[in-house]
Order: structure tokens, then sequence, then C-alpha cells
């Protein structure tokens, strides 16, 4: 799967790559966090500069005192504001942040606010957030479909009707978007949402998009996640493809 390492390659006219995707998991951050107290009062600070400082730490905390602020400052005048309550908000999901998420992505212009809502849309699991990610896939900017794709993958944890909503949206993604690191996010969010289905037309439309993937993608890295992700299934049908190419050398 591609990460946001690979965003400057997507869009080359529009740099999308927010200081805050390189965020570490919390369990692995060593550095002192920042004191919660502190942070929850500067979040209704009337400088900037504080708001940013505040939200960012957030991205860090996990306190749910802070959602309702976050949740009101993803509509505050600075798109760094907003991109930091976002990022903040999918490392401290919530029922009641899936609304304002959905409604603030369908307005805001900025690029990075959008990624970072669509991010924390797949973080907060629920099933309101299928069909802003759905579109967001079909319709946004690469940076923005990317995530949607790893987004849809979530939709293993809600609900099999989710998954059943999420698998066509990442076959189409798959075959005919035009963007090499989108495709390879749908590749992996397919062998993951594939695990949850069983053997019907749905769970075969997939394995058929993963192997034509696997057989015809241009792309190394796309062919490559493919080939994972019928591995990790563990599809009859997936499996014997494989032996097949590498018997002919043409997979590793």
């Amino acid at each position: 799967m591609y990460d946001d390492d690979d965003l400057t390659l997507l869009d080359p006219e529009i740099d999308l790559e927010s200081p805050l995707d390189r965020l570490e998991p919390l369990e692995e951050t060593e550095v002192a966090k920042p004191d919660p107290e502190a942070m929850l009062a500067l979040l209704t600070a009337q400088d900037t500069q504080q708001r940013m400082i505040a939200t960012r730490a957030f991205c860090e905390l996990q306190d749910d005192r802070a959602i309702p602020h976050l949740i009101c400052l993803l509509t505050d005048p600075c798109p760094l504001v907003r991109v930091s309550a976002a990022y903040a908000l999918g490392r401290n999901p919530s029922p009641d942040a899936v609304e304002p998420l959905i409604s603030q992505l369908n307005r805001d212009w900025n690029g990075y606010v959008r990624k970072g809502i669509i991010w924390a849309l797949g973080n907060c699991r629920d099933r309101r957030s299928l069909p802003p990610l759905i579109d967001a896939l079909k319709t946004d900017i690469s940076a923005v479909r990317l995530w949607a794709a790893s987004g849809l993958a979530q939709m293993a944890e809600v609900s099999y009707e989710s998954v059943i909503a999420g698998v066509p949206p990442l076959i189409e993604a798959l075959i005919q978007d035009p963007v090499a690191a989108v495709r390879s996010n749908c590749a992996w969010a397919l062998g993951q949402l594939c695990r949850e289905l069983p053997s019907n037309v749905v769970y075969a439309g997939a394995i058929d998009a993963l192997i034509m993937a696997l057989e015809e993608d241009v792309d190394m890295g796309v062919r490559e996640d493919a080939k994972a992700s019928l591995l990790r299934v563990g599809d009859p049908r997936g499996l014997q493809v494989i032996e097949g190419l590498q018997q002919e050398g043409l997979v590793g």
C-alpha cells in the first residue's frame, strides 16, 4: 500500500503533503506529550497560533473533552487549524464528529483539509462515513482518493453491508484510476474487505479485479499489492494464478 511519502508524486502541481501526515503512532511516541489541561484551554484561544498548537497537540493526545472543541475548529478560518482539527479527530474518533466532518468535507476548498477529513472519517469506522468515502474515491483529487481507498478498508470493522457497498467502487478505481498509488491502495483495501466476505458474487468480482491488476496493470507496485492481497485472502483461484505467473517468471 502507498502511504503519504508518495503524495508528492501524485499531484506535482499541488503540494498536498502536510507535516501532520508523518504523525507517529501514539504508542511509539517517546517524546513527552503536551499537557492536556493546557492544550484544552488553548483550543478556544483567540490567537490563531495558539489554536494551531492545541489542535496539533490532540493529534497525539487522546482526550474526550477535546472532541466538542475540535468539531468547532473544523470550521476555523485558518486552514492549518482546520487540517489539524481533522487529524486530531482521527486520533480521537467519536460518533459525534462524523456529521460535522462530512459537512466540512463537502464545502472545504483546501486539499490538505479534505485529505485529513477523509482520514478521520475512515478512523471513525461509522456507517455514515461510507457515502462520502465512496464519493471522494470517485471525484476528488488524487491525494484525497488515496486515503478514501484506505478509509473504505476500515468498513471491514463496521458491518457486512458496509463491506458489500465498499467493494464495487474499489474495484472500479483499481481498474480505472489514472494514478498508480490510488490503484495500489484500492488493491490493498480489497484484500482487507475480501477477508470479511463469504464466497459470493461480490467476493468473486473483487478477486477477478485483483487478478486482472496482477496480470495487466502497468505499474509494478500495483501488481505487487494485488499479489499481496490475493495471498492474504488465500483464494484458491488467486493462488493458482500467482503460481502460474511465478512459473513463467512474470512475478516474484
